[in-house]
């Protein structure tokens, strides 16, 4: 087990680092979305037989970014009302969307859920069905260096704009409420739920959860395991593009992002976490442009709180929906 190596709290509260934002942010994402919605978004819900008792499955897709097809499942409560609030959920680094059992938690509490493929990912230990038809130049095997030197070819650029997309993509159903949209997601998924909260329209509320992909210069200094230390071994070999690295990811940081979020927020970090350090979040959580909270995991690692986190966004929800 880690020991506490990161700020102590009463400083993680204060914590409002120095971003470098970009001058022409929106405008870049504004021009990334706008080249998504020349694709028809085209939402497909296949039902699925299955031996759940309890919900309905649907293999869903959608239209991503560059035109290429988004797989997700959709599961809904068996007995439901009409409409339904729903949580689209972000998956964690290199997971895919698994298989529909997996995903039991919030179709039980009555919500419509959106599980959302990560392109390219879900070679780890939870398969995937969404590849990434997209090449880049030399980098790090991983995800965190896909495209690095330039903005427009960065990996999360994809991924950011078919979370977005999730979102219509839910909308798009008939049973799904299309103003009680909620993201969600831990670690990679945390940082893509940040995104979306930033980037797309008339999200209803976002729980992220230990998020990664937030002041990446923060993490690559002090994260001792996980993905960015692929970050590390791409800048010790690329020895003179650090700074093309970072103007490159400062369009992608959720610490910069969270400014251009409005919905109330339900946040998680974990003290001993040596993935996505605390200040890490706390950067993020600090800037976050709507109402906010979070939950403090004082003994935990990168699980985060887990089961007792997801206990706290259930409660938190039914008074913010």
């Amino acid at each position: 087990m880690t020991t506490l190596y990161d700020l102590p709290l009463s400083e993680l509260a204060e914590y409002r680092p120095p971003l470098d934002e970009p001058a022409d942010l929106d405008a870049f994402w504004a021009t990334a979305l706008a080249e998504a919605d020349r694709s028809p978004l085209d939402p497909v819900f296949r039902p699925q037989k299955t031996l759940l008792r309890t919900v309905d499955v649907f293999d869903a897709s959608f239209t991503g970014a560059a035109g290429q097809r988004i797989s997700a499942w959709l599961l809904l409560p068996r007995d439901r009302p009409a409409k339904l609030p729903c949580v689209v959920q972000y998956l964690g680094y290199n997971l895919g969307r698994g298989l529909p059992h997996d995903y039991l938690t919030w179709s039980a509490f009555g919500y419509a859920h959106l599980v959302v493929d990560t392109r390219g990912q879900g070679g780890k230990s939870v398969p995937g069905a969404t590849g990434d038809s997209w090449s880049a130049g030399p980098h790090v095997p991983g995800f965190m260096t896909l495209g690095i030197r330039d903005p427009a070819q960065y990996f999360y650029r994809r991924v950011y704009v078919d979370a977005v997309r999730a979102v219509a993509a839910a909308r798009a159903h008939p049973s799904v409420d299309a103003d009680r949209i909620v993201v969600a997601g831990g670690s990679q998924g945390g940082g893509i739920t940040i995104a979306a909260a930033a980037l797309a329209p008339g999200v209803a509320a976002a729980m992220p959860d230990v998020p990664f992909l937030c002041h990446f210069r923060r993490g690559a200094e002090i994260a001792s395991e996980g993905p960015y230390l692929e970050l590390v071994t791409w800048l010790a070999a690329h020895r003179h593009r650090a700074g093309e690295a970072f103007a490159t990811l400062r369009y992608f940081d959720g610490a910069v992002l969270a400014s251009r979020a409005s919905a109330p927020a339900l946040f998680s970090v974990a003290l001993r976490d040596p993935v996505c350090p605390p200040s890490t979040v706390f950067a993020a959580f600090n800037r976050w442009g709507g109402d906010s909270e979070i939950r403090v995991w004082e003994w935990n690692e990168h699980e985060g709180g887990q089961g007792a986190q997801v206990a706290e966004q259930a409660s938190w929800l039914s008074g913010v929906l």
